[in-house]
């Protein structure tokens, strides 16, 4: 941790993600000193702050997207992201921790699948992905199909496609 020139201890404020052009992963920790108001900002690669910041803290990016859920959903999410990144003894939220299953191993999408998740109501769509990807985790699946939509979609609602 960052320690001020009046000798207190710098509180980390905020992270942001930054991606560069050649691919590399920077992140900008913002630090405050509670004592004298000295603001600070340092540059890392990413994925290395541990040791610079004080507590549990989401990326900029992470919070944006997380506020653009719908409350109930919110909620549920922030829990479940927060006990997974202290299972994984990591101080840092990021954009794409929020978006990985809890199981750890990111889920793909078939385009088609994905289409059709652009169909689904706006306030219902956040939380068919989560559901989606936390269902095809828990079957050691690493790919989100149509079929795989199909069998959901019938297991909450009774309306399996129906073939004739």
């Amino acid at each position: 941790m960052l320690t001020c020139g009046c000798g207190r201890w710098m509180h980390t404020e905020g992270i942001e993600e930054r991606a560069y052009d050649d691919g590399v992963l920077q992140w900008f920790i913002r630090s405050e000193c509670r004592g004298c108001g000295l603001k600070v900002g340092i540059d890392v690669p990413g994925g290395q702050p541990n040791q610079l910041v004080d507590r549990l803290l989401w990326t900029d990016e992470a919070l944006h997207r997380l506020d653009r859920m719908p409350p109930y959903l919110a909620a549920l999410t922030r829990d479940e992201v927060e006990q997974e990144a202290r299972s994984q003894n990591t101080r840092v939220v990021t954009y794409d921790m929020l978006l990985q299953p809890r199981g750890g191993n990111r889920v793909e999408w078939d385009p088609e699948a994905e289409r059709r998740l652009d169909r689904v109501p706006a306030p219902v769509r956040a939380m068919a992905r989560i559901e989606l990807e936390r269902t095809a985790a828990d079957r050691g699946l690493f790919r989100i199909t149509v079929a795989l939509m199909e069998e959901v979609k019938a297991k909450y609602f009774g309306m399996g496609a129906q073939k004739t």
